[in-house]
């Protein structure tokens, strides 16, 4: 790569500042120009917004348009706790005041480099430039401005906005395809064995607490919900070393011979669970099927019948209230076949997306550092 000069934010970008235009006046708001508030900016390139106004309302309020030379950045919101939100634009887009536009000054920095710069800045940002407030929090005045970074020469910027783009690309359709393999799978319970409410092909049944058995007691319950790692239990599986904060396997572990259920107040889901497991989470319960039971069939029956909005006490009572139909087995097999297919082709996918953004953080560590 070319020898890069580091510059300001300020010396290569200009910034705007937006508003929302009267709600009193409902013509303002019938237009086919979109403005952008903080929930749109939910994707890293925006197509559309969910309000538009006329050119009447921008000219006539605090509101402003910027074309597709500009990124907008959420500069006021709750959601700066955790994210900054920046996206490009497909098209001329007004925008509210709590969210700020940059545009390059020349041609010498693309948008979409600009883009990937603040995204790569991301942390910093929330670390050290937000306020943080009761309920709304803000980034601080002239933090962006002063915000420092590499500028590559164009032809470098295109080199490595083709390849994060690429990255951000994989993950996204991993995501879609992934989240489409797994809604597959109660439809497939329900063609095949039908919907739990109502027991249309006439299955026997039996309680809950005869087709599981609660081994729960083998694990113990001393880990704090914070250790959680996406609402799931922390797994070992065997061979591999400790997954969602360890750093290495507990001695007090509970080797599952075969796949368990799991369930929590905290995912108010069940999950299956597979292998070696470290202590337990305060309102986690494992079950173990008896033999008349497959885990996977188990699994979706629970989550189709639904758990209340209320505590794990209530969850637990709902559960042991649930008959529990029986299916023969190898008709439970034959569904939990499948749904493996689906799980496996999600779990490839989703190793897709972790590649992808590995990539990706390698390429921004190399022009950022």
């Amino acid at each position: 790569m070319n020898k890069r000069s580091v510059v300001r934010l300020a010396e290569v970008a200009t910034f705007s500042s937006g508003g929302t235009p009267s709600k009193a006046d409902a013509s303002f708001w019938k237009g086919d120009i979109p403005w952008v508030s903080p929930k749109d900016m939910k994707c890293d390139h925006l197509l559309d917004t969910e309000d538009k106004v006329t050119r009447a309302a921008v000219a006539r309020s605090a509101a402003r348009t910027v074309g597709p030379d500009s990124v907008l950045a959420v500069v006021r919101s709750g959601i700066l706790t955790h994210s900054f939100p920046v996206a490009t634009l497909a098209r001329e887009m007004s925008f509210n005041q709590d969210i700020k536009a940059l545009t390059p000054k020349s041609s010498l920095l693309l948008p979409r480099f600009l883009f990937w710069v603040l995204k790569n800045k991301e942390a910093y940002i929330l670390q050290s430039g937000v306020k943080k407030g009761a309920t709304v929090h803000s980034v601080a005045s002239g933090f962006l401005e002063r915000l420092q970074f590499p500028l590559p020469s164009v032809s470098d910027q295109r080199r490595l906005i083709g390849l994060l783009n690429r990255a951000a690309l994989i993950k996204r359709r991993a995501n879609a395809v992934r989240a489409e393999a797994r809604s597959i799978i109660p439809t497939l319970f329900l063609s095949t064995f039908g919907d739990p409410g109502n027991n249309p092909k006439g299955w026997p049944s039996i309680s809950f607490e005869q087709a599981v058995e609660d081994v729960t007691r083998f694990v113990p319950k001393t880990m704090k919900r914070n250790y959680l790692q996406n609402g799931a239990f922390p797994v070992y599986d065997q061979g591999q070393t400790a997954i969602a904060g360890y750093t290495n396997e507990s001695s007090q572990t509970y080797l599952a011979e075969a796949p368990l259920i799991l369930f929590g107040d905290h995912t108010r889901v069940f999950r299956l669970a597979h292998g070696r497991f470290a202590r337990g989470a305060d309102g986690v319960r494992l079950f173990s099927p008896s033999g008349d039971f497959d885990a996977s069939f188990l699994r979706q029956y629970f989550e189709l019948h639904g758990l209340p909005d209320a505590g794990y006490s209530r969850h637990y009572r709902f559960l042991k209230s649930i008959s529990v139909w029986m299916p023969p087995l190898s008709l439970q097999r034959a569904f939990a076949e499948r749904t493996g297919r689906l799980e496996g082709i999600a779990t490839q996918l989703d190793a897709a997306a972790g590649k992808a953004e590995e990539m990706a953080a390698a390429l921004l560590a190399e022009v950022f550092g």
